[in-house]
C-alpha cells in the first residue's frame, strides 16, 4: 500500500511540474489527485479539471438538472438539441432497477443565443434503457431494446408510435446491443453492433442486411465511409461505401470492411485509473497506475466541422470514458485505403482528472464545434462483466451515486466566433448549403431536402452535378437526387469519366440504385469500358455492382466478374468484391477461373478455397433446433451473451472474438474450457492454426465466476451447447465439473492466458 501511495505522489508531482514548465501542453495547474475518493465536481468547476490541446477552449453547454445520464444527441434544423438519457443504466453494482422505465428524450434550446442551453422540455419518457435516436422527417427513431420505434411528432410532442423493428437489438447484453442510428451520405441509417440498416420510404420502413460494425458509436468521413470501434480498439472503418458487398451468405467477412484504421491503442490518462475493470491484471495499468491501452473506446467522430483548420481535416476523435479522455488520430486517405496514427505521444487532445468525466459520444455541430456527451457517472461497466475488483473500487470511492448528473460540452479554437448555420425553409437555398465547408451542415441540408420531398429542386441538382466546381456540393447533390428517387443512368454514367476519384467513387456507389431492366445492358457496357482503362480503384466497386446486374442478366454479371478476377487476381479487395456476388456459385467460378489464373497462390484462389471450405463445414453442422431443446438455457445464454462476439454461426466476428466452430479449445479439455468461462481469457489465442490477437480480436473475454445471474447449470448448458453446435463434437460436461473448478479457482482474480492453460497445472 505504501508503494501505491508513493507512486501516486510521484505521479502528481510530475503532473504539476509538467503543467508549470510546459505551458504549450498545459496552461493550468491541476489539483492533486486523491484516488481514495471521487467527489462529484459541480458543473461550473469541471473545466478546471481538464487539460485541453493548446489553441482550443471548451465550454459547458448543458448540465443537470437539464440533462442526466446523456448517451446520444441530435441537432435539429433550428439548432435545438435532442438528448437521449439512459437514466436506468446500472443503478448499483448489481444492476438492480435497470428494467424500470425511467429513460427519456429531452429537447434543449438556447433561448438567449449565448451558446449555452438554458431551456429544456420532456418529449418522450418511460423508456427502458434507450440507447440511440435519429431525427427523420417529422418524427424521431428511438432504440429501446429490443425494439426500434418511430415516434411521429407534432409541435415537439409525440402523436403516434410505430414499431419499426422488434429485433433491433437481438439479445439482452447491454454492452453488445445495437446503437448509433447514424444517417449516412447514402440516405440509409446505419448502426454499431449490428448488421442492419434502415430507411423510411413513404409510410414504410425498409430494413436491409449490411456488414457487422463496431460496438458503441459510429461516424462517417466526407466520402460517406463509416468508422467505428470496439472497446479495446482505437479505430476501425470501411474502405468502401457502406451499402455494398454484404450479399453472399457464405462469406464471413469482406476485405475493405471493418478494417483496422488506427492500430495504436495506447492511451495517456491524466490521473491514476485504478477504477477499470481489470486493473489488477499485469500490464493493464503502468507504474503510475494509469491505463495503458484502450478498454472502453467508443463514440468515434471523424471531424468534418471545418472550423478547426486544415491540420484537423480527416482527423478522428475517439472517447475513452474509463480513462476520462478523448484521443485525436490523424487519418491519411490514399485511394480506397485509409490509415491513421495517434496525433500525440504521451498526451491526449483532452483529458480530465475528474474520474466521473465519462465521454461516451462525440458529434459535429452546426457551428463547427466538436460536441462531447458526458454521461458523468461513476459506474460505466455493465453488471454482466463487472469484476469483484472493480466493485471494490466503486465502493471505496462511492462511485455508485449520484445518478442524476450529465454534461454536454463543445470544443472550438480560441477566439472563434461561433455561429449556428441557419437552415432556410426555401429548398433552393438549401441546395447552396450542400457545398458548405461544415460536413454537418451538408448532411443536414441533404436530409432536409430528402425529408421534405423537395422535388422542385431536382432540375437544379441535376445541373449542379454537371457543372459544379465544388466537389462536396456535387457529391451531396448526387445523393440528394438518389434520396428523392430522381437519379438516373444519364446523371451517373458521365461522372465515371471525372478526373477526380471521389466523384467517380460516388458515381459507382450510387449506380446500383439506378440499375433496372431497361438500362442494365448500357450500364454493363459502360463498366466494361472502365475495366479496360485499368482503373484499379474502381475495380472493387464494379465487382460489387455486378451483383446488382446479376438480378437482370447472369451472363453479363459473370462477364464482369471474370474480367476483374483475371485482371486483378492478387488484389484482395477486388477478389472479395467478386466473391460477394457469387452466392452458391463459388465452386463453378473457381473451376472457371482456374484456367484463366494458373497461379494457385493468387488471392482469388485462396479466398475462394476458404469460402468453399466453410460451405462444406456448414453441411455438417449440428441441428440448432434440437440443441436448443436439449440445452434451452444454454441456447438463450449463447444468443444473449456469446453470439454478439462469436457470431450466430460460431465463426467469430472480426475485431471481437475468434471462432468457436471447429475450435480445438472448445472441443478439447473440459477443464480448460470451463476455466475460460469461469475466469476469462486474455489473448492472443490460436484457433485452427491461426493466431488471433488485437486488433483482429478484442484483448479479453470476461469470465462468469462472479456473475450471480448465471448458475452452474446455466454454465454447463452453454458449455455443452457450444461443444455440440455447428461442426463441434466435444464430450459432455456435467455440473460437478463446473463446481469443482469454481471451488478450485475461487481465489483467482485475473483472466487466464493460453500459455497458462496449456501447462499441466493450468487451473491452479
Amino acid at each position: 500500500m505504501r508503494k501505491v501511495y508513493f507512486l501516486v505522489t510521484v505521479m502528481v508531482v510530475f503532473i504539476l511540474l509538467e503543467c508549470t514548465v510546459n505551458k504549450k501542453i498545459h496552461t493550468i495547474a491541476l489539483p492533486v489527485v486523491d484516488t481514495t475518493i471521487s467527489p462529484v465536481v459541480p458543473p461550473g468547476e469541471t473545466i478546471g479539471k481538464m487539460k485541453l490541446e493548446d489553441g482550443f477552449e471548451i465550454k459547458l453547454i448543458a448540465a443537470e438538472p437539464l440533462v442526466s445520464a446523456p448517451v446520444a444527441m441530435n441537432f435539429d434544423e433550428k439548432g435545438r438539441l435532442w438528448v437521449l438519457q439512459m437514466d436506468g443504466y446500472m443503478p448499483d453494482t448489481a444492476g438492480n432497477g435497470e428494467e424500470q422505465p425511467v429513460g427519456k428524450i429531452v429537447l434543449l434550446e438556447d433561448k438567449n443565443n449565448d451558446g449555452v442551453m438554458d431551456a429544456g422540455k420532456l418529449v418522450i419518457d418511460s423508456l427502458v434503457m434507450p440507447r440511440a435516436l435519429c431525427l427523420v422527417e417529422n418524427g424521431i427513431l428511438v432504440a429501446e431494446p429490443p425494439n426500434l420505434w418511430y415516434y411521429k411528432l407534432k409541435i415537439d410532442k409525440s402523436v403516434s408510435k410505430t414499431r419499426v423493428d422488434s429485433k433491433y437489438t437481438d439479445g439482452g447484453n447491454a454492452e453488445h446491443s445495437a446503437n448509433g442510428l447514424y444517417r449516412a451520405l447514402d440516405n440509409w441509417i446505419y448502426n454499431a453492433n449490428s448488421n442492419k440498416r434502415y430507411r423510411k420510404s413513404g409510410n414504410k420502413w425498409l430494413i436491409e442486411k449490411t456488414h457487422w460494425r463496431g460496438q458503441w458509436g459510429i461516424s462517417q468521413d466526407n466520402l460517406g465511409r463509416l468508422y467505428f470501434n470496439d472497446n479495446s480498439t482505437n479505430l476501425l472503418g470501411d474502405f468502401f461505401s457502406p451499402g455494398l458487398g454484404a450479399t453472399n451468405k457464405n462469406q464471413r467477412d469482406v476485405a475493405g470492411y471493418s478494417e483496422s484504421v488506427v492500430p495504436d491503442n495506447r492511451v495517456f490518462p491524466l490521473r491514476p485509473t485504478t477504477g477499470v475493470n481489470r486493473g489488477y491484471i499485469d500490464g493493464v495499468l503502468n507504474d503510475s497506475l494509469r491505463l495503458v491501452n484502450f478498454t472502453a473506446a467508443c463514440g468515434p467522430l471523424v471531424y468534418r466541422g471545418g472550423l478547426f483548420g486544415d491540420a484537423y481535416n480527416d482527423n478522428a476523435f475517439v472517447a475513452e470514458p474509463s480513462a476520462n479522455l478523448i484521443k485525436r488520430n490523424l487519418l491519411t486517405l490514399q485511394g480506397n485505403i485509409t490509415r491513421g496514427r495517434e496525433a500525440y505521444e504521451g498526451r491526449e487532445f483532452l483529458a480530465s482528472v475528474d474520474e466521473r468525466f465519462r465521454p461516451v459520444n462525440l458529434y459535429d455541430g452546426p457551428d463547427g464545434a466538436l460536441y462531447i456527451v458526458d454521461m458523468y457517472r461513476g459506474i460505466i461497466q455493465h453488471k454482466v462483466y463487472l469484476t469483484p475488483y472493480l466493485k471494490h473500487e466503486i465502493g471505496k470511492r462511492k462511485l455508485d451515486k449520484p445518478l442524476n448528473c450529465g454534461r454536454i460540452y463543445k470544443v472550438y479554437p480560441v477566439g472563434s466566433k461561433l455561429k449556428n448555420v441557419k437552415f432556410p425553409g426555401n429548398p433552393f437555398k438549401l441546395v447552396a448549403l450542400l457545398g458548405n465547408s461544415n460536413g454537418y451542415v451538408r448532411d443536414k441540408a441533404q436530409q432536409l431536402l430528402v425529408d421534405g420531398k423537395a422535388t422542385q429542386v431536382i432540375p437544379v441538382l441535376k445541373s449542379t452535378i454537371k457543372s459544379s466546381k465544388n466537389t462536396w456540393q456535387l457529391i451531396h447533390s448526387l445523393w440528394t437526387l438518389e434520396g428523392l428517387g430522381a437519379v438516373t443512368r444519364a446523371d451517373v454514367l458521365p461522372l465515371l469519366q471525372n478526373s477526380l476519384w471521389p466523384v467517380r467513387m460516388q458515381a459507382l456507389a450510387v449506380l446500383p440504385t439506378v440499375i433496372n431492366n431497361q438500362n442494365y445492358k448500357t450500364i454493363s457496357g459502360a463498366l466494361s469500358k472502365v475495366i479496360a482503362t485499368n482503373d484499379e480503384l474502381a475495380a472493387p466497386y464494379i465487382a460489387f455492382i455486378a451483383t446488382r446486374i446479376k438480378a437482370f442478366d447472369t451472363l453479363a454479371a459473370l462477364k464482369l466478374q471474370t474480367a476483374l478476377a483475371k485482371k486483378y487476381p492478387g488484389n484482395v479487395f477486388v477478389t472479395d468484391a467478386v466473391i460477394s456476388g457469387l452466392t452458391d456459385n463459388e465452386y463453378s467460378f473457381k473451376k472457371e477461373i482456374s484456367a484463366l489464373v494458373p497461379d494457385t497462390n493468387a488471392a482469388i484462389h485462396k479466398r475462394l478455397s476458404r469460402i468453399i471450405t466453410a460451405i462444406e463445414d456448414a453441411k455438417y453442422s449440428n441441428d440448432p433446433v434440437l440443441l436448443a431443446k436439449k440445452y434451452p438455457r444454454g441456447a438463450i445464454m449463447y444468443q444473449t451473451i456469446c453470439k454478439t462476439c462469436h457470431g450466430d454461426d460460431g465463426n467469430g466476428i472480426a475485431s471481437l472474438a475468434p471462432p468457436l466452430n471447429g475450435s480445438e479449445i472448445v472441443n478439447g479439455s473440459k477443464d480448460v474450457l470451463i476455466s475460460i468461462l469461469l475466469k476469462g481469457l486474455t489473448g492472443p489465442v490460436k484457433v485452427k492454426g491461426h493466431l488471433y490477437q488485437a486488433p483482429e480480436i478484442a484483448g479479453e473475454m470476461p469470465g462468469f465466476a462472479d456473475n450471480k445471474e448465471y448458475t452452474d447449470e446455466d454454465l454447463v448448458q452453454v458449455l455443452n451447447y457450444v461443444r455440440r453446435a455447428w461442426t463441434n463434437n466435444g464430450n459432455t460436461i456435467i455440473n460437478d465439473n463446473v463446481k469443482y473448478l469454481r471451488d478450485k479457482l475461487r481465489s483467482r482474480q485475473k483472466s487466464f492466458t493460453m500459455d497458462e492453460l496449456n501447462q499441466p497445472s493450468s487451473t491452479n
